[in-house]
């Protein structure tokens, strides 16, 4: 889905684990055929393009309703119908006359018009996208999903220790000699530089920062988009998700990175073991 992908086992059996590197391998690729933008051929293009999906499969819908869990935690600031925001700067920034000033508010507007996670149906037997021109993304979620679905697998296999990174990170177990494991957070603006360490057992890291891609060279529209206003307001240089679950970690890694640190400060208080870790723009670190 378009990141890198990697995963450390842990096992006294070489031909096990290889094994399991190859159903991994399975099954990371039957979630993309469901969850990327990437394949045109995936249940999510196929239902960008028509509008709708008859009979979608059960992962698809289970998605959707921890996107509507987090939508709601964080105040409609993690929205997946955000795409006709994204398509919006995409091609604004492509045209080569584009204003450095982005899209107009006109575009803008017509663009929110179709975005909000309250609009969209779904159910086990149909997803129906609000109006012509909505769009989904799961970009923000379904990598953490992917690395859960992972882990599920090899814990069902046994495994005891390993490290799944599908984009997110999570870890099963302890790393070799009982240790925790090690995932570093990297400078936004170096990724050959690592500005933090986080030592984790059982947990999932998930990172996000405006850094990660911008649609103009001055870096002035970012992917962070505020399903909100149509903004891209750039609040903090990284933000970095601590909880059990990647799917989690990865979607409020992308919501809180447009809210405030009251406002985030707050989710976390409804939620069990979770913790931030927020970069300021002046190189300051807060732990919530």
């Amino acid at each position: 889905m378009g990141a890198q992908a990697t995963l450390v086992i842990n096992h006294p059996d070489r031909a096990l684990a290889l094994r399991l590197v190859d159903e991994v391998a399975a099954e990371v690729r039957r979630l993309e055929r469901i969850f990327s933008l990437y394949r045109e051929d995936s249940d999510l293009a196929r239902l960008n393009r028509q509008g709708f999906l008859v009979s979608p499969a059960t992962e698809f819908v289970e998605i959707l309703r921890r996107c509507n869990e987090v939508w709601r935690l964080t105040e409609r600031a993690f929205d997946p119908t955000v795409q006709p925001l994204w398509i919006a700067y995409q091609r604004h920034f492509s045209d080569p006359g584009a204003t450095a000033t982005g899209p107009s508010r006109k575009v803008i507007q017509e663009a929110l018009d179709r975005v909000g996670f309250d609009k969209l149906a779904y159910s086990e037997d149909r997803i129906e996208l609000p109006v012509a021109g909505s769009a989904l993304t799961l970009n923000g979620i379904a990598q953490g999903y992917v690395t859960d679905r992972v882990v599920d697998l090899l814990r069902r296999s046994g495994v005891e220790h390993a490290l799944v990174d599908m984009g997110e990170s999570r870890a099963i177990g302890s790393a070799p000699e009982d240790q925790p494991w090690r995932i570093g957070i990297a400078d936004p603006s170096n990724s050959d530089s690592i500005l933090k360490v986080l030592q984790v057992t059982d947990s999932a890291v998930a990172t996000s920062s405006p850094f990660g891609f911008r649609f103009d060279g001055h870096g002035q529209f970012t992917h962070l988009i505020d399903p909100r206003t149509g903004s891209t307001p750039q609040r903090y240089a990284s933000l970095s998700v601590v909880t059990r679950e990647a799917v989690m970690a990865d979607a409020l890694s992308t919501g809180f990175n447009l809210m405030d640190v009251e406002k985030i400060a707050g989710a976390i208080r409804q939620l069990d073991g979770v913790e931030a870790y927020v970069l300021s723009q002046d190189a300051r670190w807060s732990h919530i």
